[in-house]
């Protein structure tokens, strides 16, 4: 789908046309423009990839060329001046005005068509990611503006890799650079010729394609993506499920393995007139997704609204505590409030199921209890593994220092104690955060 752009600009119809002929395939898609002035709209909608200028224009040539490095500063298309002047002095004065070659008419077809080619390919060639050798931002924002102006329907898909900064700090860079390369791998697999894939970000890839194939083909990407990601991580963390992370004063938090999130947007249902409103909906989609636990796919829907239908949602602040040491429970308790939470305290284990229900905390602090029966455990386990609905986060404390175990049971966060009160409320208000998100 990566289709080059030429823009010709001659006052000369036949001329032009000529050119065009020689040039215009599968590959190259070329306008012609009579003057410098109707060429501008063209050159904001569609950034070509190569202008090709006259100088039988009104306009001198020298001041074009130079308007159009200004009007093309980000894209830095190649510049070809065409002229039926030999001169030394003709050449050098265009080359100084910013043209990156000189062609002295007549040409010969066959010449013509191949330092048009050479051109190309190296306009091309400085817009690779060297880690996926994919087209890079700069080509993947020109491809988006270009659809802008397709008639056809199109979809635009947004897909990343979640946790990867953890999975870098714990595997290192270079496992990671394997991983998004293996992706890679994957997605290009995956496209045909009529697909356009690049990346946004050097950590994110973007797939312009039909509507009708992006719901299919994001499925499949998650499948595929899930179904090789074990490998790239210990025996251990991969049967596991997750990997410990360290936290302050030993407090041990674990994060999920990667998994990938990709937002899809089209124009079959929404009309999008400028590249903004595309990248503001596209990462508004993939954000969506990436809220979602594991790998996931939002593709936008058409939208039924109305005003005032929906009030905005209140942030949660309820922290649930249950802790047998009476003296730390106030403690936790007149600190929490002071920081504008909401608190309810619990002295029993056997209320926690009541209180989780009613009470629909944001956080849950959680106690071991006694070494003995560790009910606290077993509460743990059943409010993470026995009910889908709950969204709160845990925060295990224990005096018990056998993490693996804490987080096995679904504990969010195993925190031993003694602990500071600091440590605490910092996890606190990151857990809030990640609620109400």
């Amino acid at each position: 789908m990566l289709v080059k752009v030429v823009l010709i600009i001659d006052k000369r119809k036949e001329q032009s046309t000529k050119y065009k002929k020689i040039l215009e395939n599968s590959d190259i898609t070329v306008f012609t423009s009579s003057d410098f002035a109707s060429s501008l709209p063209v050159i904001n909608s569609f950034e070509p990839d190569l202008i090709l200028i006259s100088d039988s224009l009104d306009f001198d040539i020298k001041k074009a060329i130079e308007q159009i490095r200004v009007l093309t500063y980000n894209t830095r298309p190649a510049v070809i001046a065409v002229s039926k002047s030999n001169h030394i002095k003709d050449k050098i004065e265009v080359l100084d005005a910013g043209a990156d070659d000189f062609l002295s008419e007549p040409i010969n077809q066959e010449e013509f068509k191949a330092r048009i080619s050479a051109h190309l390919r190296r306009n091309l060639e400085n817009c690779f990611s060297e880690n996926t050798m994919l087209f890079n931002s700069k080509i993947s924002y020109k491809m988006i503006k270009r659809v802008l102006n397709d008639n056809s329907e199109w979809a635009i898909m947004l897909i990343d890799i979640d946790n990867l900064e953890f999975y870098k700090e714990i595997y290192g860079e270079l496992a990671a650079d394997k991983l998004i390369q293996t992706y890679s791998a994957i997605i290009k697999s995956s496209t045909d010729s009529g697909d356009y894939l690049g990346q946004l970000g050097s950590e994110d890839f973007i797939i312009i394609t039909n509507v009708n194939k992006a719901e299919k083909l994001a499925n499949y990407l998650i499948y595929a993506f899930d179904t090789v990601v074990s490998k790239f991580y210990s025996e251990a963390d991969a049967k596991r499920g997750f990997v410990f992370m360290h936290g302050d004063d030993s407090a041990e938090d674990k994060v999920n393995l990667v998994s990938s999130s990709i937002g899809v947007i089209s124009n079959k249902y929404k009309k999008y007139t400028d590249i903004k409103q595309v990248i503001s909906s596209l990462i508004s989609t993939h954000k969506l997704a990436k809220y979602k636990t594991g790998s996931a796919c939002v593709i936008e829907r058409p939208k039924i609204s109305a005003d005032n239908a929906v009030a905005e949602k209140e942030k949660n602040n309820n922290i649930l505590i249950m802790e047998p040491d009476e003296a730390l429970s106030i403690l936790l308790e007149a600190t929490a409030k002071l920081q504008g939470y909401n608190v309810k305290i619990i002295n029993e284990f056997d209320d926690i199921f009541s209180s989780v229900k009613t009470y629909n905390p944001a956080v849950i602090i959680l106690d071991a209890g006694n070494s003995e029966t560790l009910k606290g455990l077993e509460i743990c386990r059943k409010l993470k593994f026995e009910n889908e609905n709950l969204k709160s986060n845990i925060i295990f404390t224990t005096t018990i220092h056998d993490k693996e175990m804490v987080l096995n049971a679904g504990a969010d966060l195993y925190l031993p104690k003694p602990y500071e009160l600091s440590v605490m409320f910092g996890w606190i208000k990151k857990f809030r955060d990640n609620y109400n998100e």
